[in-house]
């Protein structure tokens, strides 16, 4: 990947610099550390690449979320799917608390329940996959719903990243990504970014001043980082979703667990459109233990080699049973999510293998 690599000068680093420096001199594009910084313009460079439009880094996920929704006006209605991510559906809730915005749940597979929900909105939220449900929506056409009702489409793209599922050339305005999970990738780095199609230069401009004025801003350290995990992206993904792919064949077969989530499988409601809307089905799925909350709470803790965690996308294989949490009141007790890591496939299905045999 030759993006974000710098000027190619003789005798240059091939990797850029970390730069540390809150204060910049006089007569530059820059004057302080909270505008910009070369070592986020790297990372921007490569994800904006990926997207197809202007990237902008912010502290955290949950950051990039808020910006978005920042843009809108006072009183403003979010279209939101009913199983998005927990900490969308929380942040949509605290603001509607106040009265900043209002927010409508909907099934995101409805596309004439989404174009009901839309009247009068400003924005659509979409997710494909969900999270934890691994829903499969059709991105295109629900954002030419969004647009007929004037509203702006947003995708939270974190769980396809954009080698593949690029949401901008399906017709969203702008993708929201945890930098945190898939494209960083090694569990180190807490970050977002937000990615604006390349016809909305002024949503892209509101974007900026939202990141400035709110000071939500990623450390170059951080930045460095991310930017070393971008450059395995492509082959993190290609193993961690050939892994997924035989780990939930092999979970469908067993006899403690009731279903299985995964785009992948053919079996699954939104398989189909998966396949024509992806380049692959990715690396996270999730999976039902036969019982509810007791033995899925015994396979999270009896695995040795899964690490239970509540994040994704690193290199390890996590997993941690969704339904625990305020919020998840729609996911069932029982589920289990499983962000697949890059180990030996037979040593992530033995692992599960010998947790799942307590259950019965």
């Amino acid at each position: 990947m030759a993006a974000g690599r710098g000027l190619a000068t003789p005798g240059g680093p091939v990797n850029v610099p970390i730069q540390l420096s809150s204060t910049y001199r006089d007569g530059g594009p820059v004057s302080y550390g909270r505008e910009a910084n070369s070592t986020w313009a790297a990372v921007e460079e490569v994800i904006g690449r990926l997207e197809g439009g202007r990237a902008l880094l912010f502290a955290s996920g949950m950051a990039a979320i808020s910006a978005v929704v920042e843009t809108l006006p006072v009183g403003a209605v979010v279209v939101v799917p009913e199983d998005a991510y927990n900490g969308t559906r929380r942040l949509l809730g605290d603001l509607s608390t106040r009265g900043r915005v209002s927010f409508r749940p909907v099934d995101p597979t409805d596309a004439g329940a989404v174009e009901v929900a839309c009247a009068g909105a400003g924005l659509l939220w979409l997710e494909s996959p969900s999270n934890p449900m691994m829903r499969v929506c059709d991105l295109a056409a629900l954002a030419a719903v969004g647009h007929r009702c004037g509203a702006l489409v947003a995708v939270d793209n974190t769980f396809a990243t954009p080698l593949l599922q690029q949401p901008l050339a399906l017709g969203a305005d702008v993708v929201v990504h945890s930098v945190t999970k898939l494209l960083a990738g090694h569990s180190e780095v807490v970050m977002g970014a937000v990615v604006s199609a390349p016809g909305r230069p002024d949503l892209g401009a509101a974007l900026a001043d939202r990141r400035l004025l709110h000071g939500a801003i990623p450390g170059p350290v951080e930045a460095f980082l991310a930017l070393s995990g971008l450059r395995t992206l492509a082959v993190r993904m290609e193993r961690a979703q050939a892994n997924a792919g035989e780990l939930a064949r092999r979970l469908a077969a067993h006899p403690a667990v009731a279903q299985v989530l995964y785009p992948g499988l053919a079996t699954h409601p939104g398989h189909a459109l998966a396949g024509r809307q992806m380049a692959g089905f990715g690396s996270i799925l999730s999976f039902v233990v036969a019982g509810g909350a007791p033995p899925a709470d015994a396979v999270c803790s009896g695995v040795r080699l899964c690490v239970p965690a509540t994040s994704l996308g690193g290199v390890e294989t996590l997993i941690e049973r969704r339904a625990r949490y305020d919020g998840e009141e729609l996911t069932p007790p029982g589920l289990i999510r499983v962000s697949v890591g890059i180990e030996d496939v037979e040593d992530i299905w033995s692992d599960l293998a010998a947790a799942l045999s307590h259950v019965g």
